[in-house]
């Protein structure tokens, strides 16, 4: 008999892994095999687009999600050990519209260091106050992992659409 705390505990995992099989039915939809398409694929999917930039950034700060009225950039550090896992990180972010830091149009006249040291910053007080932010981390961390698993075996076993069809009815 499973126990409620593991119908809880289950809940999540469930919600990202629903999550990552609509991103793979969008990108195999559309034949995207890369990350890059894939981004562009939620983009389009969503009417909003998402721009892809790099900065530099602060200390510790991989990637941001900034949202404008019109559109999500996510800003990558410049140097990144792992380009494509931080960018599935931020797109889990899009996909799940956790809630982040606006950014205004107006900031763009300070430096990328400033930004993202004010941004780090009330992010971190905003975990030491509430621990908000860990759930929503835990997911976009699952997702970029699930995602970047099934893209390299879209890349490996031929394009998106017949990988996704022969999953599907593999169940």
């Amino acid at each position: 008999m499973v126990s409620e705390t593991d119908k809880k505990a289950a809940r999540p995992y469930r919600r990202v892994a629903a999550a990552v099989d609509a991103v793979c039915a969008l990108a195999a939809d559309s034949d995207s095999v890369t990350l890059d398409e894939v981004v562009a694929a939620v983009a389009a999917e969503r009417k909003r687009p998402i721009e892809i930039a790099a900065a530099e950034l602060g200390p510790g700060v991989c990637g941001q999600r900034r949202a404008y009225p019109d559109r999500d950039v996510i800003v990558l550090a410049s140097r990144l050990p792992s380009r494509e896992r931080t960018l599935a990180h931020e797109l889990g972010h899009i996909v799940f519209k956790h809630d982040g830091q606006p950014a205004r149009e107006v900031m763009l006249e300070a430096s990328d260091d400033l930004i993202a040291y004010m941004l780090s910053q009330r992010s971190y007080q905003q975990i030491v106050d509430d621990g908000a932010d860990e759930l929503a981390e835990w997911e976009a961390e699952t997702f970029s992992s699930m995602l970047l698993t099934r893209l390299r075996v879209f890349g490996n076993r031929g394009t998106g659409v017949s990988v996704l069809r022969l999953d599907e009815a593999l169940g």
